[in-house]
């Protein structure tokens, strides 16, 4: 059993949950709880962390997986992302998708995000997007970082089922959905539509931009058409992930139509 915090493994664990850059350099990241630990694909798990008190109460979680490493309650906590731990945490490695990937389904949407920075949207946008059955995602380089433990949490599993790929050059990669027939609506306070009013049957994707400032004039005019979601009382704008939720489900409940 590990009960040191000076242990290099504890060291590690601590710099995977912190830091991007060491999370992008060991391509893993950092899944806690044990909800989320039943739904990690058994060959992604990189490295298996417990509580002796959790070992002994969850055998079964164990069995046909590798022999996990102990670390004391203390240790435990200090490595934890949680106030309170329930005293499981994998190691697992990060999915590599790539644009190809997502532009290689039958008929897809897409979700496009120019920087978007809040861990907990970029996560429920990522859950919503399987509820709604979108293809993938597409996120600027300075979206939040989708291995972030906050982020992590926040998708409830459909990290481990939604493709999705940082882009360096947003622009060529709209761009290059454009090229591939793929229909793009903006969501835009001055939109020219509602997004009811718009047919999302065929390939399409919408572009969803920052939580203060939404998206910039250059990407916005990439789309093929702006739309904006109608709204009562003094509200001005939506979160980030409510709006994109919106948008995600109108595309799902048309196309459930037309099946």
């Amino acid at each position: 059993m590990i009960s040191s915090t000076a242990n290099p493994k504890v060291k590690e664990l601590v710099q995977l949950k912190k830091k991007k850059k060491e999370r992008d350099q060991q391509k893993a990241y950092l899944v806690e709880g044990l909800r989320m630990a039943r739904e990690v694909p058994k060959a992604d798990i990189l490295k298996i962390y417990t509580t002796e008190k959790f070992y002994r109460s969850n055998r079964q979680f164990f069995e046909k997986k590798q022999e996990p490493i102990l670390l004391s309650d203390t240790v435990f906590q200090y490595v934890s992302d949680t106030k309170t731990p329930q005293g499981i945490l994998l190691v697992v490695r990060q999915r590599a998708y790539t644009e190809e990937d997502l532009m290689g389904q039958k008929n897809p949407c897409f979700l496009i995000l120019e920087n978007v920075q809040d861990p907990g949207n970029v996560g429920t946008i990522l859950r919503s997007a399987e509820g709604a059955g979108i293809s993938g995602i597409l996120l600027s380089k300075d979206c939040a970082d989708l291995y972030n433990p906050k982020t992590i949490r926040s998708t409830m599993g459909s990290i481990f089922r939604i493709p999705f790929c940082y882009t360096d050059d947003l622009k060529a990669s709209i761009l290059k959905l454009k090229n591939s027939n793929i229909t793009l609506y903006s969501a835009d306070l001055d939109g020219e539509a509602s997004y009811d009013e718009a047919t999302y049957q065929r390939a399409c994707g919408f572009l969803i931009g920052n939580e203060g400032n939404g998206l910039t004039k250059e990407i916005s005019d990439l789309a093929d058409e702006k739309i904006y979601i109608p709204m009562k009382g003094e509200v001005e704008s939506l979160n980030a992930s409510i709006a994109a939720t919106i948008l995600m489900f109108e595309v799902a409940r048309q196309r459930r139509r037309e099946e």
